[in-house]
Order: C-alpha cells, then structure tokens, then sequence
C-alpha cells in the first residue's frame, strides 16, 4: 500500500482530510502533522473517534508508519 515516507503523510494527510470534521473537530482546520509522535496522535484520535472504516484505515496506516519508524531507525 504505502511505498515510502512521502506517500505515507500523504497518505495519512487524506485521511485528516477524510476524518477531520468527525473526529478531527478539535483540531485547527489547517492543521496536518509533521512530526512522527504527531501523526501516531492523529491516526490514535481517528480511531477513537471514528467509526470502523476509520479505525481500519488509521491502524494500517499506524502501522506503515511503525515499520517505516523502525526501519530508518536501524540504518546507522
């Protein structure tokens, strides 16, 4: 699904896109994350608040993010 770390925040920005006024209503409405911690908060609050297509998306997309983490981790 997700190739590599640019089509993962894109990917994760649609879906703040898709969710943003049911459960991203919080947040600026300009508002996409940047950071790695910022965009595990954003796809945690999707799938508290959202419905089950919702919690789906954002825990595959939770996880491409976890691996993609680790992966850059481990290259030293």
């Amino acid at each position: 699904m997700v190739a590599d770390a640019g089509t993962l925040a894109d990917a994760i920005n649609a879906l703040v896109d898709t969710y943003r006024t049911r459960c991203l209503w919080f947040l600026r409405l300009d508002y996409y994350p940047t950071t790695r911690e910022e965009r595990l908060r954003v796809l945690a609050y999707v799938q508290r608040y959202g419905d089950r297509e919702a919690h789906v998306r954002a825990a595959t997309l939770r996880q491409w993010l976890l691996q993609t983490s680790s992966a850059d981790s481990s290259v030293s």
